[in-house]
This record gives structure tokens, sequence and C-alpha cells, in this order.
């Protein structure tokens, strides 16, 4: 996977804590980006779902009952 260079701004001391925790912080900011992107696709699938949420559809029910004969 490719990979972008980018810079973030961080507490001293809470850069200074991770590191005496042995915490990587570009790894720690790499998990956290990732969780935060995951949220917020998982919200704005929810939020499509309430604007156009599914209804029974007849032609499904139909569809199925081919498979039956």
């Amino acid at each position: 996977m490719a990979s972008s260079r980018t810079t973030f701004t961080i507490d001293d001391d809470l850069a200074d804590r991770a590191r005496q925790l042995g915490i990587n912080i570009s790894a720690a900011a790499r998990q956290g980006v990732a969780d935060a992107v995951r949220a917020a696709l998982a919200r704005s699938d929810r939020q499509a779902y309430l604007q156009r949420p599914e209804r029974p559809d007849p032609f499904w029910s139909d569809a199925e009952a081919w498979g039956e004969e």
C-alpha cells in the first residue's frame, strides 16, 4: 500500500509520555486516522440508509418462488 507523508501537531507532554511508554506515535496516529475514517463511513452509510431505507420489493418474492418449482 502506498503511503503519504504528513505532519501533525501534538502536545509536547503527550508526545513525551508516549515516548516514555514506548508508543510508536506514527503507528498510533495511523490507527487513529483509520478508526476515524471507519467511523465516518459508518455514519455516512447509516445516514444514507435513513434517507432511503429498504422497502419490500415484490419482485424478489416472485424471484424466490421460481427456485421452488
